[in-house]
């Protein structure tokens, strides 16, 4: 099977230096002369290519047409392992996750093409205002930490790779109904009230979904729990994969493969499945024990969504911060300073003894 190879520099057509991609501009852009280079829009057929989706069963065969494989240059970071793509003429650089020095090899890794690409939105400044702000909410965070995370702090510009998935569900379900009723009992003191009580029917039934575009990161070199905080993300801004779109930045290489993806989305739609289940149960409470779910027409596409990264070492320690690009929505890592939590707590202890002191002697 041929492969494609894909060279993410493109030269300035007045001076030679490499032009770089312009986030919110749609244009690459030399930072020497000045020069600027639109890049062409999608035609309306383009952007019907830029919504397929790839079979699901066929990629897992490694079946998939041969254009949409391709092979690129990464390296895998020592620490945490995230695979960087490096430009030809890069040979060490920083782990944007980690902060590790890494040195590129000269290895290459075969994979599934990204299909469509969100351009990077936000500037480097744009994402600094974001993290300011994000770290200005930190209450518990050692006092120089806001400082030496933000003073002249350079960010990573990355493009991450997720599995979009599709697929038909259709889900028996086992469960109960809970419907409330009341009887009255003894208030203790000569009188009654009113207590109330769930009587449960058992139920089973049948429920169905169409997922859509169902966002799985692939690559580990971030936290899960960060990742979801990210979203959402605005598919409708996708553009055509283009290289372009990537000059002046990296791209990350999925590390997780498309079986375990899907079975990261599966657990994504058991959570809807359940409360579709739920829903159909009906009645004041519900139980769900046990969903048997089939998938049919299960599809995928292979995206590229922008982040900014900033890795730093504080005291000795990793820490990160990641910005969704297209948003400005911030997550990220931080430490805790133990002389400020020492200080509400005993601060808030004297406030629970002054009140008591009050309600004791009022």
């Amino acid at each position: 099977m041929p492969l494609i190879q894909t060279e993410h520099r493109f030269p300035c057509a007045q001076c030679g230096a490499a032009l770089r991609f312009a986030p919110g501009q749609d244009r690459l852009t030399c930072e020497y002369c000045g020069h600027a280079q639109d890049i062409p829009g999608l035609t309306d057929e383009d952007r019907a290519t830029v919504l397929e989706t790839l079979d699901y069963h066929a990629a897992v065969a490694e079946i998939l047409p041969a254009d949409q494989i391709e092979e690129t240059r990464v390296t895998a970071c020592p620490n945490c392992g995230a695979q960087v793509t490096f430009d030809e003429k890069e040979h060490a650089s920083q782990c944007p996750f980690c902060a590790t020095p890494v040195v590129a090899d000269t290895g290459t890794h075969r994979h599934i093409k990204p299909q469509a690409v969100i351009p990077f939105r936000l500037t480097e400044r744009d994402a600094h205002e974001k993290m300011n702000q994000w770290l200005k909410r930190l209450w518990f965070a050692p006092n120089g930490l806001a400082q030496y995370a933000r003073n002249d702090r350079r960010l990573d510009g990355l493009y991450v790779p997720y599995w979009a998935f599709d697929a038909d569900t259709t889900s028996d379900y086992q469960g109960a109904r809970g419907t409330y009723y009341y009887v009255s009992v003894s208030d203790g003191k000569g009188g009654t009230r009113q207590e109330r009580r769930t009587r449960w029917t058992s139920t089973s039934g049948r429920v169905a979904r169409r997922f859509m575009d169902l966002l799985i990161m692939a690559s580990t070199s971030l936290p899960r729990r960060y990742v979801r905080k990210l979203e959402p993300w605005t598919l409708s801004e996708l553009e055509l994969y283009n290289p372009q779109y990537l000059s002046g930045f990296r791209a990350e290489g999925y590390t997780v493969d498309l079986p375990d993806g899907f079975a990261l989305a599966k657990e994504r739609m058991a959570e809807v499945i359940t409360e579709d289940a739920r829903r159909d149960i009906g009645g004041d409470e519900q139980r769900v024990t046990s969903v048997r779910t089939t998938y049919a027409d299960e599809r995928f596409k292979h995206l590229l969504l922008p982040i900014w990264v900033a890795a730093y070492r504080y005291r000795d320690k990793s820490y990160r911060f990641v910005v969704n690009a297209q948003s400005g929505r911030v997550q990220g890592e931080r430490p805790w300073s133990a002389w400020k939590i020492a200080l509400a707590v005993i601060a808030a202890l004297i406030l629970l003894a002054g009140g008591f002191y009050l309600a004791e002697f009022a």
